[in-house]
């Protein structure tokens, strides 16, 4: 007769092992386990609740860049370690996952993250990865995951000049081994870049925009960088009676709320001339 405790852990591992489309690890499906837990008492709240309250289950965790980039492309699942924009996208779909359902499941939340990341929620290639912030606010609001205030904010017309992936794709290990991929996002660039939907709150204005601003606001850093939009991405947090952000952070090597206000952070960064701000929506 078979041992019952060997039966109950293989059955356990057997649950942890059901199919998510792209890579992931076991210990991904038991920090997402944890979440659930620790989140059912905020999930009835409204949606900027329940992402703040999600972004600070992950405080702490580390930072670390790049880890999308891996051959042939999938869904790349990760709630060990982030960099800015992968923590937004998790984030951002673990709190829908949550708010569509009263029994998440990884394989609806695996579901989110990709309609965040890919366009139409198709992973086809390499190309077909949202990886131009405007391009992704585009995708995410025509998807109803979230809306462009900055108008409202206070924003001016703001028009990108999007050309650095395909002028430098030396830097990218994708581009690189698939000649045909910077010719496909050349052309991804000059559609984006002719879009007038798009605004930017110039920092001199930043101070009179903070009354528009509200809690779990996607905040946008828009750089002046040749060919680039957005360098920086977060979440609007007020704390300690100041306006500031939570953020993966590639200085602090970990997930933080940042120690400075919005505006002094962009006064300090020597490249930013503005922020785009987005509001995720509730989509249920």
């Amino acid at each position: 007769m078979l041992n019952v405790r060997f039966v109950i852990l293989w059955l356990a591992f057997m649950l942890l092992c059901l199919p998510c489309r792209g890579r992931h690890r076991v210990e991904d499906r038991l920090i997402f386990d944890e979440y659930v837990s620790h989140i059912e008492p905020f999930g009835a709240g409204a949606i900027a609740d329940v992402i703040i309250e999600t972004a600070r289950f992950f405080l702490d965790r580390p930072y670390v860049a790049s880890t999308l980039e891996k051959e042939p492309e999938q869904l790349t699942v990760n709630l060990r370690e982030f960099d800015c924009t992968t923590f937004v996208e998790t984030v951002l779909a673990l709190s829908h996952t949550v708010k569509s359902s009263a029994h998440p499941a990884f394989e609806d939340f695996c579901e989110k993250l990709q309609q965040i990341r890919y366009r139409n929620g198709i992973v086809s290639d390499y190309t077909g990865r949202l990886h131009y912030f405007t391009d992704w606010i585009y995708e995410n609001e025509k998807s109803g995951f979230v809306r462009d205030v900055t108008k409202e904010a206070g924003g001016k017309p703001y028009k990108p000049d999007l050309d650095f992936m395909s002028s430098h794709p030396e830097r990218y290990r994708q581009l690189k081994s698939n000649s045909g991929f910077a010719g496909i996002l050349r052309k991804k660039e000059r559609e984006i870049s002719e879009r007038n939907v798009y605004s930017i709150l110039p920092e001199a204005e930043i101070k009179a925009g903070e009354d528009a601003v509200k809690e779990g606001d996607i905040v946008c850093f828009v750089t002046d960088i040749k060919g680039l939009d957005v360098s920086h991405v977060g979440f609007i947090h007020r704390h300690a009676g100041q306006l500031t952000f939570i953020h993966a952070s590639s200085s602090a090597k970990k997930v933080i709320i940042n120690p400075q206000p919005v505006r002094e952070y962009v006064g300090q960064s020597p490249h930013t001339k503005g922020l785009m701000i987005v509001r995720p929506q509730d989509r249920e």
